[in-house]
């Protein structure tokens, strides 16, 4: 089996090595990249499994790179950053990263993120890539949701990764600690927030009513519930 791909961009030379030597150390393939616009060339003709992104690029804003990448690719998104304020955290969620890690950082920390996302996302494709649920269809394979004519909408991944907890639970309470602990990162303020966001964006591309959503409830004080019907293929 071919061994995962993380890039890695970030314009500090000494912070592409340290994480160079120790993700290849523990048996991933690596690509680093200085600059964003080298970067972006070379998604064009591969997708890795994991993109490291540094926020502070000489050449783009890095947040909206992560935005792209998360609607366009279907890599993990890992913000590796010397902003550390909790609103840069919660603008990184908010725009689809799945993790948001603060320099100077332990390399080993950032290995093991790393190998619980992509653990995340093996157990997911053995449940299955599309999901059927009241008139939906959700294809994790392309990071889609199609409606009952045809018309597709994409979602980032991060975005997916809240949707199948929902799907995989349905008419189940889910609460915020369940959430933290399915799909990682540290809990808190930041957390909570980028839920809420993510939330309210896939409520939106279901074309659910703000005040009285149908399948996404929010029970509050407790967590959520999703009430469709659902089936797997």
């Amino acid at each position: 089996m071919t061994a995962p791909l993380v890039t890695i961009l970030d314009d500090e030379p000494e912070i592409r090595q340290i994480l160079t030597e120790a993700l290849e150390e523990a048996g991933f393939r690596t690509q680093s990249f200085a600059r964003a616009r080298e970067f972006e060339a070379f998604l064009k003709g591969l997708t890795p499994d994991v993109c490291l992104v540094d926020l502070s690029l000489p050449d783009t804003d890095g947040l909206a790179l992560v935005h792209r990448l998360a609607l366009e690719q279907g890599a993990i998104v890992i913000i590796i950053s010397g902003r550390a304020e909790v609103q840069d955290r919660v603008t990184g969620l908010e725009l689809g990263a799945d993790d948001y890690i603060t320099k100077p950082f332990d390399p080993s920390e950032v290995v093991a993120r790393i190998r619980a996302r992509l653990r995340g996302n093996r157990a997911a494709q053995t449940a299955g890539d599309t999901a059927h649920f009241n008139g939906w269809t959700a294809h994790f394979d392309r990071y889609v949701l199609e409606d009952e004519t045809g018309a597709e909408t994409p979602f980032s991944h991060a975005e997916g990764e809240v949707l199948r907890l929902f799907l995989e639970s349905p008419r189940r309470l889910i609460s915020r600690a369940q959430m933290q602990e399915s799909l990682g990162g540290a809990a808190g303020e930041s957390f909570d927030r980028a839920m809420d966001v993510r939330i309210s964006r896939l409520r939106t591309k279901l074309r659910e009513d703000p005040k009285n959503p149908r399948l996404i409830k929010t029970i509050y004080g407790a967590g959520y519930i999703f009430l469709g019907d659902v089936r797997w293929s």
